[in-house]
């Protein structure tokens, strides 16, 4: 395990513990591996593991992926037709551009969006939990 990884496997560790779970091999392979993304489909990471672990499947991928979601590694994000596990383990609040050609994501932060959310909330009346903040639309490769 990659030093720089220690605290999200330490964060695992714990909320295993809590539920009465083992960190197995493949939970740290997945982990491992997960954490060198920002952003993987399920189908993906089995392509990705499938290579050196044949072993591995596509069941305990999905249920590994929404253990970290579960442990607050991952959030499950619906971006079109699939299932993408955001690795917010090292990230704070980020929103998304998608292209709706090539499945590009790009993340990003901007205060003035944050800000006039606020406003709005404040002017109707409600204080914001939480907020997901997605544009679609076709990157400068999709467009040409």
């Amino acid at each position: 395990m990659a030093a720089k990884h220690v605290k999200e496997m330490e964060a695992l560790k714990e909320h295993l513990g809590k539920h009465q779970l083992k960190l197995t091999r493949q939970r740290e392979l997945i982990l491992n591996a997960f954490l060198r993304q920002e952003h993987i489909t399920a189908e993906a990471m089995y392509h990705q593991l499938a290579k050196s672990d044949p072993h591995l499947g596509l069941a305990t991928i999905y249920r590994t992926l929404n253990l970290f979601c579960d442990a607050g590694l991952a959030q499950a994000r619906h971006f079109g037709s699939q299932t993408q596990y955001d690795n917010i383990a090292h990230k704070g609040h980020h929103d998304h551009l998608i292209c709706t050609g090539c499945d590009k994501i790009v993340e990003f932060e901007n205060c003035d969006i944050e800000r006039l959310q606020e406003e709005v909330a404040t002017q109707n009346g409600f204080i914001i939990k939480t907020h997901r903040l997605e544009l679609y639309g076709l990157c400068s490769r999709c467009r040409h």
